[in-house]
């Protein structure tokens, strides 16, 4: 196998490089010009952030030109489970963290709530 069949060329880095930064800038703009507000600007957000990830994958991590595409997908979704686990158990924990931290009447309160005691 030839080192040209596995590396991408001049001009597909290049096409990836102006993607990925033109991207960026567009998020960037978008947050800094307040283009949108609340939701409408997350969702905004993380659908620039999935095509980045897409140009990445295509245009620096050759993903769609290996000779064994099968295996590298599988080790693919492999690492997007691992992300995917350790992004939400980090949410999870840090939810819990903030619960469990509080003060003595905070939680009281929160039990109070929670519960639908009144005092």
């Amino acid at each position: 196998m030839k080192t040209q069949d596995t590396h991408g060329s001049l001009f597909t880095y290049i096409t990836g490089f102006i993607l990925s930064v033109g991207l960026t800038l567009v998020a960037y703009f978008a947050v800094a010009d307040q283009w949108l507000s609340g939701t409408g600007l997350i969702t905004f957000i993380v659908s620039l952030a999935v095509v980045q990830l897409i140009v990445q994958l295509f245009f620096f991590l050759h993903l769609g030109s290996e000779s064994k595409p099968r295996w590298n997908l599988t080790i693919f979704l492999f690492m997007l489970l691992v992300v995917v686990i350790i992004v939400f158990g980090s949410i999870w924990v840090m939810n819990h963290l903030n619960y469990n931290m509080a003060t003595p009447s905070d939680t009281d309160a929160h039990i109070i709530q929670d519960e639908g005691f009144k005092k």
